[in-house]
């Protein structure tokens, strides 16, 4: 069996798409299940060929040869967070950059990148393999201000409630620590990001020696399990509800405020 290409991938991705957009429109909900069924396997497959991209097995050491980059922003952004697995803030997603990829990036230059995307969306929906978007508040379902996500993660994973802030920063521990694991070579940038997570996560550390990424990864999944249960919960119950009330754009890119649900309406 021969191993797709990222771009095959992507390809096939918005193939899939499209047809489950008619199936949906159609009401063929047989045809709609399977669809989403194959667009999740593609979807991880992706994501594993893309991980395979920087995994030091296959790939050059991660130390960055050098500070210049031909990808653009929003294509190193997305490698980011596919990195994380979580919704990231742009001061978070430069430090996991400037760690593990390539080139030089700017958090000044993320400040209009959701807006950018959303207008994209709007001229053209569904072009693009993926899109740059919010992640969604559990209760008002609005934009969560200053955190990027990726259209084509489940929703669920895009909602932020009560708990979600502290099990998206163990899982992102847990991803990074990984990702060190794997590498054939650790530069600076990525031991000190190790270390910031370390400091904040309870038994992580040690006074003896540097922060290991197996005490990071340990100490990390045994916080999750006390969080991790109630924020699915929570997660799944506010996906649901946006698919309902929500259009397209908004389940990208969040309802409007409540203040100017309220203007409009005057």
């Amino acid at each position: 069996m021969s191993v797709k290409s990222i771009d095959q991938l992507e390809a096939e991705m918005a193939d899939l798409r499209s047809r489950l957009r008619l199936a949906t429109a159609d009401g063929d909900r047989q045809l709609a299940n399977k669809l989403r069924a194959e667009l999740r396997a593609v979807n991880h497959a992706w994501d594993t060929a893309l991980e395979t991209l920087d995994d030091g097995k296959s790939a050059a050491p991660v130390t960055p040869p050098s500070r210049t980059s031909l990808l653009p922003v929003r294509e190193r952004v997305h490698q980011v967070l596919t990195l994380l697995g979580v919704a990231a803030t742009p001061k978070m997603i430069v430090s996991v950059h400037e760690a593990f990829l390539h080139g030089e990036l700017v958090a000044t230059k993320l400040a209009s990148l959701r807006r950018d995307e959303r207008t994209k969306f709007e001229t053209a929906p569904h072009s693009a393999p993926y899109y740059l978007c919010s992640a969604l508040t559990t209760d008002q379902l609005t934009s969560v201000r200053a955190l990027l996500a990726v259209s084509s993660w489940p929703m669920d994973r895009r909602m932020i409630g009560p708990l979600s802030a502290r099990v998206d920063f163990l899982t992102a521990a847990i991803r990074i620590a990984e990702h060190i694991e794997r590498a054939v070579e650790v530069n600076p940038a990525a031991q000190r990001l190790l270390w910031n997570f370390a400091t904040n996560i309870p038994g992580a550390t040690s006074l003896h020696g540097p922060v290991r990424p197996k005490s990071v990864i340990e100490s990390a999944r045994a916080e999750l399990e006390i969080h991790d249960d109630e924020d699915r919960r929570q997660r799944k119950v506010a996906a649901q509800r946006a698919r309902r009330q929500l259009s397209e754009l908004q389940q990208l890119f969040g309802a409007p405020p409540m203040g100017a649900v309220r203007a409009s309406a005057s």
